[in-house]
């Protein structure tokens, strides 16, 4: 399938050679390196590994980092076990500045919106959807947006040595329109550093703004994660389908992730939902795919990259399939 990306994640359970080597056997292409709260140069063993294991399998696969960018992470906490009901201190999750003053009875959601708080004060908030916060989890204000810069120093750095490390593609995060992809652009040109940009669409600027980002970015990354905070849980598949339409409209690449396989993290067999998401998002025309907690720390990565390959690959038979049977009609 080469004209479908399928991506991992790296982390604690997918760093190994003989595990990568696993992974590229049953089909992965490339794989993720989140930079969120490291760098590159942090990596070097998961990192010779990976060209190892493509060296013995005599496959090449990509590699992508995904930037810190202008998004929004609690500091090195402790755990805190958050309880519904109860008030909650807010200088103990070491909030970034940039959101502050708060607004009483806006909502925090951390972790990807697993946990749910409602501010009282600049202090204190009430936890309205309980869960167990670890150490740098994402934030999002629900129904607003905190301007951040583009590129942190660590973004930086990073980029200036990512072709040392063999770097293919930079990700992007809350691309918010296309003067954060200039920036990229101008960093690369800098130090003569041609690499495909993906721009991930995860706030409500970037998806007002997807026209003027199209001509900027290789592939817009729909990540349903934070998106799904930014317009709506309920919202996201209708949000989904409407990107994947304008990218469709325009022939420019996009790829689907976020929890495409979440199940089996823990569990060894996917539900039912889950192979009819990835299913029919290659179908409709999605030009890569990708599994992050799945091969990161999840309990079954390899068996989750060979279910996901496999559901990718029925898919694109039927994709086949559908175009010759319309091709026959005239």
């Amino acid at each position: 399938m080469k004209d479908l990306e399928i991506y991992g994640t790296f982390g604690p359970n997918c760093q190994s050679k003989d595990r990568l080597l696993q992974l590229i056997e049953v089909g992965m292409t490339g794989i993720r390196l989140n930079l969120s709260h490291s760098n590159l140069e942090d990596h070097p063993d998961w990192l010779e590994a990976f060209y190892q294991a493509q060296n013995v399998t005599q496959k090449k696969a990509d590699l992508l980092i995904d930037m810190k960018g202008p998004e929004l992470r609690i500091g090195a906490i402790q755990p805190i076990n958050c309880e519904v009901d109860t008030l909650l201190d807010l200088d103990t999750l070491k909030l970034p500045a940039c959101i502050f003053p708060l607004v009483p009875k806006e909502k925090l959601l951390l972790d990807d919106g697993k946990i749910e708080l409602e501010v009282l004060s600049d202090v204190q908030a009430r936890v309205l959807r309980g869960g167990l916060l670890t150490a740098h989890k994402s934030i999002a204000l629900e129904n607003r947006e905190v301007t951040t810069p583009v590129l942190t120093e660590s973004d930086l750095h990073n980029l200036a040595c990512a072709k040392e490390y063999g770097v293919t593609g930079i990700m992007q995060p809350f691309v918010r329109g296309k003067e954060d992809l200039l920036a990229i652009h101008r960093s690369l040109e800098s130090i003569h550093f041609p690499c495909k940009i993906y721009a991930k669409i995860e706030n409500t600027q970037g998806l007002e703004n997807l026209d003027e980002i199209l001509p900027y970015c290789d592939c817009v990354v729909i990540a349903r994660g934070d998106l799904a905070n930014a317009v709506g849980l309920c919202e996201i598949a209708s949000v989904q389908h409407r990107i994947e339409q304008i990218c469709k409209e325009r022939n420019h690449p996009y790829m689907v992730v976020t929890q495409m396989l979440n199940s089996m993290i823990d569990n060894p067999l996917p539900t039912r939902a889950e192979i009819n998401d990835i299913y029919h998002s290659v179908l409709d025309g999605a030009s890569g795919i990708m599994l992050t907690a799945e091969t990161a720390v999840g309990n079954y990565p390899v068996q989750a990259m060979s279910t996901f390959v496999q559901v990718a690959k029925i898919a694109k038979r039927d994709a086949k399939k559908a175009k010759e049977e319309r091709k026959c009609l005239f």
